[in-house]
Order: structure tokens, then sequence, then C-alpha cells
């Protein structure tokens, strides 16, 4: 998506224990002057994210002193969730399976092109050119 530079230097993830709730950092710029923290949880499609793991993610921010931060998840929001982030003074940015699977296609990440088609218009021109 363009941040941080090269893919290489763009973020990293963090240990998969004991994270202290925070899953990947990437870095906002080149110079990696501000940086993103996430937060990413494979649910299934009827098991929402709630408000209370928002808020553990707010908190983990807060002890990184992080002013922005995406959750994505496989499944969806609850509207409590929802709600808690529009009440915030952090920039938390939700993220759910239906905009991620939208995002990989974007972004080519995690996808590959199995067919490619090609549409054709009537060239008027054509027509109006005089043999």
């Amino acid at each position: 998506m363009g941040y941080g530079g090269s893919v290489k230097d763009a973020g990293e993830v963090t240990q998969p224990t004991n994270d202290g709730g925070i899953d990947g950092v990437i870095k906002e710029d080149k110079l990696g002057l501000d940086v993103i923290y996430l937060q990413a949880k494979r649910f299934d499609a009827d098991n929402k994210v709630g408000r209370p793991d928002i808020q553990s993610f707010v908190g983990a921010l807060e002890e990184k002193r992080a002013v922005k931060g995406v959750f994505i998840t496989t499944s969806s929001f609850a509207s409590t969730a929802n709600d808690y982030v529009k009440n915030i003074n952090k920039k938390v940015i939700l993220i759910d399976g239906e905009q991620l699977a939208g995002l990989m296609i974007d972004y080519g990440v995690g996808v590959s092109t199995v067919d490619i088609y090609e549409i054709k218009r009537l060239d008027s021109d054509y027509f109006d050119a005089e043999t």
C-alpha cells in the first residue's frame, strides 16, 4: 500500500505470544517517523469482534504511546466496537473480512489471476472514415 518504502523495510511482525496486544508494526513513511500498530484476529464468520477486544487493543496502543492502529479480523465487528472507535481520541481503523478480501484483491496479496477478459467497443471512427 506504499507504507514505509520497500516491502522489507515497511514493517514487522511481533512475536506470536506475549506480544502485548500488538501483532505488527508498519512504518507510515520511509523514515519511520510515525508508525501504525496492528492487531489481527482470525475468527469464524459468526464470531464478531466486540468492544472488549478493541478496548484491549487501544490499551496496548496507549502503552506504546501510539495514536494510530488498525484492527483486522476475518469476521466482522459488533456495533459496540464500531461505536467505541468513533468516540476515542486515537485513530483506530477497523477492517472486517469483507474489506480485507477487497484489499487483498486490490493489492495482489494472497491472490492470483485466473482469467483476464478483453472487452471491446465499437470504433465509430472506423466507419466514418472514407476509403
